[in-house]
């Protein structure tokens, strides 16, 4: 059996274990069931996210021109400190940057491959924190706009990590922490501004993975340079799938091309 379409960042249920789906156009896979199966992964063409053209992916799953053009690509994205529609301020489309800026965020500490500080939308919790392969994860302070969230986290940044790394996260080589006594230790720490909207009661969330078998030493498959790959699946964490070999396959990293996957 065949399935072609365009990657996009895997859809995932909040379950024991997390239930994870590649959703293409005009069908989805279930990839918890696939576990143990072998499966081909053959690069096929490009296809912007935004303008739907066969032309090189530059980040995000857009094309380059769509990358600086689109307010999916801005920088407020990745930087939300960045974020001025709290202000009237237009940085590439005013309408659709109060649609995403001006609503509640959260910002959250997670371990993954140690204990970090992230923001997302709160309509993205507990999402975010399965894209990252956290096995844990708290809510610090829940704010009404994704400015108060961004300062708040450039400023704990001084004091905790702001990164996963990606190989120790996949090899589960993870210590557990107590996220409360982290909340506590960096409540001093957050901006006056976002100080009325710390967490102060709540718990963690625990979070499983379904994976049979964790990679010793993990390396990514590249379609570009490996368009053609067959391996036996063996555990989905974060944006990964992972592979017997211990070849670990970014989904998220690889949106914007278009796929077969053959299940042999």
């Amino acid at each position: 059996m065949t399935y072609q379409g365009v990657l996009t960042k895997m859809e995932s249920e909040y379950s024991e274990p997390i239930q994870y789906y590649l959703v293409f156009d005009n069908d989805f896979l279930t990839m918890n069931q696939l576990l143990n199966s072998t499966i081909t992964i053959q690069f096929v063409k490009y296809q912007c996210l935004n303008c739907g053209l066969d032309k090189p992916i530059y980040r995000q799953g857009f094309c380059k021109s769509c990358f600086f053009d689109i307010p999916q690509a801005a920088d407020w994205i990745m930087r939300p400190e960045l974020s001025t529609a709290h202000l009237g301020k237009e940085d590439r489309d005013l309408a659709y940057e109060k649609k995403v800026q001006l609503q509640p965020h959260i910002v959250y500490l997670a371990n993954s491959s140690n204990v970090k500080v992230g923001v997302t939308r709160k309509s993205q919790v507990p999402t975010r924190w399965i894209d990252q392969g956290a096995h844990e994860a708290i809510e610090i302070v829940e704010v009404p706009n994704r400015y108060l969230a961004g300062i708040t986290e450039v400023a704990l940044k001084d004091h905790v990590s702001d990164k996963t790394n990606w190989r120790t996260m996949l090899k589960n080589e993870i210590q557990d922490e107590d996220l409360v006594t982290w909340r506590e230790r960096l409540k001093q720490y957050i901006p006056d501004e976002a100080k009325a909207y710390f967490i102060a009661s709540n718990k963690e969330t625990e979070l499983q993975f379904p994976v049979i078998k964790y990679p010793t030493k993990p390396k990514s498959l590249n379609l570009k340079k490996t368009p053609n790959y067959t391996g036996k699946l063996v555990g989905v964490k974060g944006q990964y799938l992972i592979f017997e070999d211990d070849t670990v396959f970014n989904v998220r990293a690889n949106e914007g091309l278009v796929v077969a996957i053959t299940i042999n």
